[in-house]
């Protein structure tokens, strides 16, 4: 019994498909079969979306999905989670540029907008005499 990965290549031959074919059939890109057909675990993404890989590949060849699954579970790697991520997420120094680049230009564009909204209106036209004012204005000057 050979590797997962010479498997599901030997299928495929014998089936006569292309890895493109395949990739087309199952919407999972060639270089994503590419390495499940060389057991090259490493670049692939998590299990879980291995295991979905498996599934849809198994059913383009008509094989049977859960001999395939059961082949991919016992493949003799037992994964460490500890060992796969890091204790501490340090994000990338141009990652933390470019967001604070974005903070700065949303904050100068909150305060362009809260400068509209604040304006206050009117303040071009002259400041006109209210009916109150101009009635002590008249009265004032019958009295006098």
């Amino acid at each position: 019994m050979g590797s997962l990965g010479s498997y599901l290549k030997a299928e495929r031959e014998l089936r006569e498909l292309s890895v493109a074919e395949v990739a087309q059939a199952t919407r999972i890109p060639v270089r994503v079969l590419r390495h499940l057909e060389a057991d090259d675990w490493d670049r692939l993404p998590a299990d879980v979306f291995v295991r979905g890989y498996l599934r849809a590949y198994a059913r383009v060849l008509g094989t049977d999905e859960t001999e395939l699954l059961s082949r991919f579970e016992g493949r003799g790697q037992v994964e460490d989670l500890s060992a796969a991520l890091p204790a501490v997420y340090a994000p990338e120094p141009g990652r933390r540029f470019g967001i604070a680049i974005a903070l700065v230009i949303l904050l100068i564009l909150f305060t362009l907008a809260l400068s509209i909204v604040l304006r206050p209106r009117h303040r071009d036209t002259p400041v006109e005499l209210s009916s109150w004012t101009r009635v002590e204005q008249i009265s004032d000057a019958d009295l006098s």
